[in-house]
């Protein structure tokens, strides 16, 4: 079947749907492509609160974010349950496969909203076997609240991304003993406010510089061996044995663009090199969300999908975009960037990631400081507002971060 679009969007996640909106505002033909059968991606099975402070101003589960953003956007056309077999940027063709069979889309601007995927728990590269009883969080979380199953009894949380630590909330409400969170770094992995509300109300334990040594178990997962560690490695005579039934692994996620490796521009830590207009190295293809880099609010990432949907909606009208007029670099202190590029036009929002832990981090660009931030961590986002008319955003532009290391 052939279908031609002025905008399509691969992904239906809170940034597709996002992209999904700011090409419609534009009155824009759109056709989202989805590979489940419903759209809003991991929203669904984050039955927590805490979304939506940002684009609704007030706190919602994910399955109401998902809700209340969906009746916003109202119809449009999509393919559920497909897959992107091969996208042809310089013809702009899209072919994809779903249970009616071969599609070939045409469009006139494309957004790559494919959001991110787990790290597997073998990264890790972990001795010992392979029983069942492994996890990574977001599959334990898709048993618990969509399948309705208890992955066991008593859990070890390995890594403490927000998802890890908010499944131990989780499995602890559900009557799972949990051991306690085992993280390899001297500080947090996730929002501090999870830290908080998901670990320290409920008495979970949290110990820092220790993780997972070594498996045990044949047919299911028997208990695990941890160990603390100094400069990554254990330290020897410090490890102990738990017994469990259950390791969830949240050690990070990666962002999911293995479709256009090689065609789009990507960084070395996978995400897609875009400018301030979630543009990326082709004048007709934005990109938007955690395929980008992995975001710490779901509210980010559909603000993002609205500024990539209504670029791509003016250039599928034939509208000439501003070129870019500088490169974004990351200097001493700041590990990611979500932006790399400026067009030097229009104030934009810039997300960073520091690289080291600080109790009082000033960011600067090119030296001269926009903001200052308390307790900066790299699994915190600090959020930049970049004018134009108040900082040159042309040529080499250096992001930087100094501050009192914790």
């Amino acid at each position: 079947m052939k279908m031609r679009y002025d905008v399509v969007v691969l992904g239906g996640g809170a940034a597709g749907m996002g992209a999904v909106k700011g090409a419609k505002d534009l009155g824009a033909s759109v056709l989202l492509i989805e590979r489940e059968p419903f759209t809003g991606g991991v929203l669904n099975q984050c039955i927590h609160t805490g979304f939506g402070l940002q684009v609704f101003k007030m706190e919602l589960t994910g399955p109401e974010y998902h809700e209340f953003y969906r009746n916003k956007i109202g119809k449009f056309d999509a393919l559920y349950e497909t897959m992107v077999l091969n996208i042809d940027f310089d013809e702009n063709k899209i072919k994809a496969m779903n249970s009616e069979g071969i599609h070939e889309i045409e469009y006139g601007a494309l957004v790559l909203a494919t959001g991110a995927r787990e790290r597997p728990f073998e990264a890790l590269r972990v001795p010992g076997t392979r029983p069942a009883g492994i996890f990574t969080a977001g599959l334990a979380q898709k048993f618990v609240n969509l399948e309705n199953h208890l992955p066991g009894h008593r859990a070890v949380i390995i890594g403490s991304g927000d998802i890890g630590m908010i499944m131990a909330r989780r499995l602890f409400l559900e009557g799972v003993k949990i051991e306690g969170v085992y993280e390899i770094m001297p500080y947090p992995g996730g929002l501090t406010r999870n830290v908080a509300q998901c670990l320290e109300d409920f008495n979970i334990p949290l110990h820092l510089s220790t993780s997972v040594v070594k498996i045990h178990g044949k047919r299911r997962l028997e208990g695990v061996t941890v160990a603390k560690f100094e400069n990554n490695s254990p330290v020897e005579g410090s490890e102990r044995f738990i017994e469990c039934d259950t390791l969830v692994a949240s050690v990070g996620l990666i962002p999911e663009n293995d479709l256009v490796k090689g065609k789009i521009e990507i960084g070395p830590d996978e995400g897609i090199f875009v400018d301030d207009l979630m543009r990326t190295n082709y004048e007709n293809v934005f990109a938007c969300g955690n395929n980008v880099c992995i975001h710490d609010l779901v509210d980010f990432t559909t603000t993002e999908g609205e500024v990539a949907g209504r670029n791509a909606a003016m250039v599928a009208k034939g509208e000439s975009l501003p070129p870019r007029a500088g490169i974004i670099i990351a200097g001493s202190g700041i590990r990611i960037l979500s932006i790399h590029y400026t067009t030097a036009t229009e104030p934009f929002k810039l997300y960073v990631r520091v690289d080291k832990p600080m109790e009082i981090a000033t960011v600067n660009v090119n030296d001269k400081p926009v903001k200052a931030a308390v307790n900066a961590r790299p699994s915190e986002m600090i959020e930049l507002t970049l004018n134009p008319q108040k900082i040159d955003l042309k040529g080499k532009i250096i992001v930087s971060a100094k501050g009192v290391k914790k």
